[in-house]
């Protein structure tokens, strides 16, 4: 399926590798549901393609396989696609959390330091937890336009457009737009482990 602004991942491609991760790991959907917090039969539904998980909801589910979500969704990719050294605008990926309208766009060709664009819709909040971010070596948030309000732990971070900032060790951490208004979109650069 494609979007003018980029092609989006289709529920069966997320679906068949949420499967594959969880049964190459020999686990039963028990196992994902007490690892994710997650239940059973919500875990069920996505892997057949009949919810849309959300961003917090995908999040939790990745970190339950030690991925995060970007490590997640370029698995996705990758399985439609196989690695490319040039990713067009056309071609790159949107993946958008059907009850927040986030939307991240995998910018960067898979197998390199990945490069995110997301676009957080005014008066969101997304919660991610520290599990979501351990394969992570270092990231870079650098602020585009809007104003977002991250929270790291206990630091908590207003961020204006053309700052950047280093994200630290991995802890829990929530991305807001307070604005009412206006979107911001950020670039998260990430280098993995």
């Amino acid at each position: 399926m494609q979007e003018e602004t980029g092609g989006s991942f289709a529920e069966s491609a997320l679906a068949g590798r949420l499967r594959r991760e969880r049964e190459e790991r020999g686990w039963t959907l028990a196992d994902l549901a007490a690892r994710a917090g997650v239940s059973r039969a919500m875990i069920s539904r996505i892997e057949r393609a009949e919810a849309s998980p959300t961003a917090v909801l995908l999040a939790r589910l990745a970190a339950a396989f030690g991925l995060s979500l970007s490590a997640l969704l370029a698995r996705v990719e990758a399985d439609a696609q196989g690695p490319r050294r040039l990713r067009r605008r056309a071609e790159q990926p949107l993946w958008r959390d059907p009850e927040t309208g986030y939307v991240r766009r995998a910018v960067s060709p898979e197998g390199t330091p990945e490069l995110t664009h997301v676009e957080l819709p005014p008066g969101t909040r997304v919660a991610y937890p520290a599990a979501a971010c351990l394969d992570v070596r270092g990231q870079c948030l650098w602020v585009l336009a809007g104003r977002l309000d991250f929270s790291e732990g206990s630091q908590t971070y207003r961020i204006e457009a053309g700052d950047c900032i280093a994200l630290g060790h991995p802890a829990d951490r929530v991305f807001a737009n307070a604005s009412e208004q206006v979107a911001c979109h950020y670039l998260l650069a990430v280098v993995r482990e």
